[in-house]
């Protein structure tokens, strides 16, 4: 990110509120942790924020209410709902009060990272998060989702660019099988684990004339680009 960006935080269990507040720090988002919706009311009415995470079932002032609190104050800021809940009452109801995204606990805080990136992109400007990788002599665009080497332009198609883009920021880690299919696909199930499995040869043959660059199966876990 080219800026820090300053996000609120509501959580009430203290545990994953602070790790949560640990790990987007380290990302570059500057976090006020709260433990209910009170405490987080105040904090919005006395701060200026990018974004706003909000867990649901909270005491004092759960999240859906306090996410109309605040968009009385501002209709445009960005909001994420976490909940343990899974009915779709609750992801309809966390929409229609305006919810840029909803995550269904547990999840991974790479997974969070990637939808504020999402969202970001979305409302504060394509220049916001990265949108060109160097892979060895290629140039990865994802705003054009295309690889260029200077002399050719492949075109990649969106799951490619999307799975890409994934294995770029994870790179030289490993991107989990479930995290890719849940993030890009949405759902984990077999057809769409060997979609993906599709989608990495694709993007295999379009690298191959680059020996500094590959992308390696790790075993019972997921994908890794080596770089």
């Amino acid at each position: 990110m080219e800026k820090e960006y300053k996000l609120l935080l509501a959580e009430d269990d203290e545990n994953l509120g602070m790790l949560l507040r640990e790990y987007l720090e380290a990302k570059g988002y500057e976090t006020d942790l709260c433990p209910d919706g009170e405490e987080a009311y105040k904090a919005f009415t006395s701060n200026t924020y990018d974004l706003c995470v909000l867990d649901v079932m909270m005491p004092k002032k759960d999240g859906f209410t306090l996410a109309k609190d605040i968009r009385l104050i501002n209709a445009d800021i960005p909001i994420i709902f976490l909940t343990a809940k899974s009915m779709k009452e609750d992801v309809f109801q966390g929409f229609k009060i305006g919810a840029d995204d909803y995550i269904t606990k547990p999840f991974s805080m790479e997974e969070l990272l990637f939808r504020l990136e999402a969202i970001i992109r979305r409302t504060k400007g394509a220049n916001a998060i990265q949108d060109v990788y160097q892979l060895g002599k290629y140039k990865f665009d994802t705003q054009k989702q295309q690889l260029n080497d200077g002399e050719n332009v492949v075109k990649l198609t969106t799951k490619e660019s999307e799975l890409l883009k994934l294995l770029c920021n994870n790179a030289n880690k490993v991107l989990e099988r479930n995290f890719a299919l849940k993030t890009i696909w949405v759902d984990d199930n077999y057809f769409n684990a060997r979609s993906m499995d599709v989608y990495i040869t694709k993007l295999r043959k379009h690298l191959k004339e680059e020996s500094s660059v590959e992308i390696i199966n790790v075993h019972g876990k997921g994908y890794k680009l080596v770089m």
